[in-house]
């Protein structure tokens, strides 16, 4: 407790006997902590000619006077004068409090409290000190209040216990300085934090522990518990997770699914919490028929209707029901119609375990948005968060909108909070959205390295920011450096250009490389603008320009060895420094945005490059595609990943060596950057290929370890080629024909706080003699 000297009272009297002898007899009352007067049977009063005020030094005697209530020549009784004394106290100005009467005069001598001249946290290592300092009332050049710094401690001790260390103290401590002033220190004992040993459930059937222990933000303690910070038991979290393991089964179609109880049992022998999740599954629901009724006149519910995109048979999920009235309310305000309301109603089928919903068109109250009001936003701008709404001030009012507005503004990741409300607005048809946000740091900066077997070690220098300026812009820049190279990179997105649904990318860099697989070096500068906006619910389109300043060089080392190029790299090098001019134009199409079947998802890209349009010294068409397919099998223990791409390029003339393509691990595993394609007979000197195309096959699976170490495994199959070359001269032969490999192989993965690393081992079963495998790959990425 905080060490705090008695406060005390004084009441002495000197009473002339002369003058009370007839009445009462001398008394003289002193007391440490209290005061004692006469009882009322006891009655005694006092006049005062003269009130002195000593030990005040901030605070004026008249306003001391004006706390006790007592003026010159007014005559008060024994308890009006403790009354009094209880006014002074009370104001907590005041370390210590005397009222001595001495005859006409009443001596107010006071002590005040020290003024707060510095504030420190000692001993707080798990938690930092910009995490504890802004909930501290207690504040420098304020009067110091000893209740003020106990409900401080008490206040740190909370913090340390939402992070999970239970049996963390603070004891508010004060050093006392020269002229009234006190250092005052929040001396913290912080303890071993109480984690979590283990983390079970019961009444699961389809989905097992592991499973859903992946779901939770709560983690066992396990063998990297001195990294990984949620392996501690806190509450708030307990409550989170019951939330999302709620929406995991719900959106897998279980809508009765229920969270009956979480069990915390604490153990003093372990320091450790055993947490048991019961749960109620319930069964497993599908849509049975979905229709569209109308009970608005001049509605045509059969026109609605065809926007409908919910199949008989699908898994239920309130995803899809909620983007269904979406796609009906939208296409209402297309029509112009206005306070369309699409009511869902769900028809239970218990015996075909399916749910029938019939999504009724009717009219809405006929209530507005009156305004919007955002608070907590000390950075970003309101127009960020005034984007996330679809509604403006005078539009209809749309419940559904504004928590879909709300999840939006979530999604944005610049708040650790955000709350967004309605309220009756200044009549019964108003509504008033408040808006209440608390910022958290949006701003990183990593230094930090990777590594991998083909390129060796890089070091990583990173700066990002993804609200900058509190303009809701995302900007970074990135410098990569090994022994010999380097290059920096800027890009730079403005998510809602001119105030539309439209993304503006800058993206530039400089620097010079030598890939491993080539002998010649690259040195390049470039500058790429680019807009992107939405085409349809999961498609988005992007067109792109690329500026680019380069040049192929010899590498000395490769020269002096007495070594020379071949002719298809000799006359890149001679060209000298060449310009690229490019327009471009790139689709994708990812139904993972909608999130409707949990379990799978389809990715879709297709772009193209025309360089030479606008001039420069490059004229090429390059086309990409890629398809990838994902979906998680026997009860979403093991993820099955199937990726079909390619790529061309036609050149007026010999394509340069630094378009075409060469073979990475992100092509083909199994072979060494390179490893694949057209090659020179001069030295085995890799001269990539026009075309490439591969199919990659994958499966990821648990190993059956405790989640918490983050070890998994996967097993591969690759299938494809890198061929096609304009100027054949002096290749081996058939190199740069679509000559088929195949690769097996299997992959562990370790995911670290450090960073994820993966571990390939390959094994080619089609391949040609002058191939160069890779049986072996590790790739590290990590920043700190």
């Amino acid at each position: 407790m905080l060490p705090m000297k008695h406060r005390s009272i004084r009441v002495k009297s000197r009473l002339v006997a002369r003058a009370f002898a007839l009445s009462f007899a001398a008394f003289a009352v002193t007391s440490v902590s209290y005061t004692a007067f006469p009882t009322p049977a006891e009655a005694q009063s006092f006049t005062f000619s003269n009130v002195v005020v000593e030990g005040a030094q901030r605070i004026s005697a008249g306003n001391i006077l004006s706390y006790a209530g007592i003026s010159r020549g007014q005559t008060v009784s024994g308890g009006e004068l403790n009354d009094a004394y209880q006014k002074v106290l009370a104001t907590g100005l005041f370390e210590t409090v005397e009222f001595t009467p001495r005859g006409n005069t009443l001596v107010i001598k006071v002590s005040e409290f020290p003024v707060v001249s510095r504030i420190s946290i000692e001993g707080n290592r798990k938690v930092s000190d910009d995490a504890l300092m802004p909930a501290l009332t207690t504040k420098v050049r304020q009067v110091y209040s000893p209740s003020d710094a106990e409900a401080d401690a008490a206040t740190l001790t909370e913090i340390y216990e939402s992070k999970g260390q239970l049996v963390a103290t603070v004891t508010p401590k004060i050093i006392r300085r020269s002229n009234n002033r006190v250092d005052v220190v929040f001396e913290v004992t912080e303890g071993k934090g109480v984690e979590i040993e283990r983390l079970s459930f019961v009444g699961n059937r389809q989905y097992s522990d592991s499973r859903l222990r992946r779901v939770l933000e709560t983690k066992q303690a396990g063998a990297l518990r001195f990294i990984i910070g949620r392996d501690t038991y806190t509450e708030d979290r307990i409550q989170f997770d019951k939330r999302v393991l709620t929406d995991f089964y719900t959106s897998r179609g279980y809508i009765d699914f229920q969270v009956l109880n979480v069990a915390a049992e604490f153990s003093r022998e372990r320091n450790a919490y055993f947490l048991t999740f019961n749960v109620r599954e319930g069964q497993k629901y599908e849509f049975g028929n979905i229709t569209v009724s109308s009970e608005m006149a001049g509605v045509d519910a059969a026109e609605f209707a065809k926007v409908n995109k919910i199949r008989a048979g699908q898994t239920y999920s309130p995803l899809a029901v909620d983007n269904m009235i979406d796609r009906l309310e939208t296409l209402a305000l297309k029509k112009g119609i206005d306070f369309l309301r699409a009511e869902p109603r769900v028809t239970r089928n218990e015996r075909t375990q399916t749910l029938d919903v019939e999504f009724v068109l009717e009219r809405g109250p006929r209530v507005f948005v009156e305004r919007i009001d955002i608070e907590g936003n000390a950075t970003t701008l309101d127009r960020v968060v005034r984007q996330k709404f679809k509604t403006v001030e005078g539009d209809p009012f749309n419940p559904r909108e504004i928590r879909a507005a709300a999840d939006r503004i979530r999604a944005l990741g610049f708040f650790s909070n955000a709350d967004v409300n309605t309220r009756q607005g200044s009549a019964e048809d108003q509504m008033i959205v408040d808006v209440n946000v608390t910022e958290k740091p949006t701003g990183s900066f990593s230094f930090g390295g990777n590594y991998s077997v083909s390129e060796g070690i890089n070091l990583i220098a990173s700066f990002s920011e993804s609200n900058f300026l509190g303009r809701g812009q995302r900007l970074s820049f990135s410098l990569t450096t090994d022994v010999e190279d380097g290059s920096l990179s800027f890009n730079f997105v403005e998510p809602a250009f001119l105030g539309r649904d439209v993304a503006f990318g800058l993206s530039a860099g400089l620097g010079a490389s030598q890939p491993s697989y080539a002998e010649h070096g690259l040195r390049r500068a470039y500058i790429s603008p680019r807009l992107t906006f939405p085409v349809s619910e999961n498609g988005a389109l992007t067109i792109n320009y690329r500026g680019e300043l380069a040049e192929i060089v010899e590498d000395s080392d490769y020269i002096d060895g007495g070594y020379t190029y071949p002719v298809q790299v000799q006359n890149d090098i001679d060209d000298g420094r060449f310009a690229t001019h490019s327009l471009g134009y790139s689709y994708s199409y990812d139904t993972r945005r909608s999130g409707l079947n949990p379990n799978a998802g389809m990715l879709f890209k297709f772009g193209q490059d025309f360089a030479g349009l606008i001039g420069g010294d490059n004229e090429y068409i390059k086309t990409s595609a890629e398809v990838t397919g994902e979906m998680k099998v026997w009860n979403e223990e093991v993820t099955l990943r199937a990726t079909v791409e390619g790529g061309m390029i036609e050149a007026d003339g010999d394509s340069r060596i630094s378009d075409r393509y060469f073979n990475t691990t992100s092509i083909m595993r199994g072979f060494e950057p390179g490893g694949i394609g057209p090659r020179s007979t001069n030295n085995d000197v890799a001269l990539g290929g026009n075309m490439y195309a591969v199919a990659r096959l994958e499966a990821n699976f648990p190993l059956g370890l405790p989640e918490e170490y983050g070890l998994s495994g996967g097993v591969f199959f690759d299938y494809g080629s890198v061929w096609g070359l304009d100027d054949a001269t002096d290749i081996i032969a058939g190199s740069d024909d679509p000559n088929w490999r195949s690769v097996i192989g299997a992959s562990l993965f370790w995911t670290t706080p450090l960073g994820p690393l993966r571990f390939n081992f390959t094994k080619a079963l089609d391949k040609e003699d002058y191939d160069k495998e890779q049986s072996f790959d590790l790739t590290i990425s990590s920043s700190f």
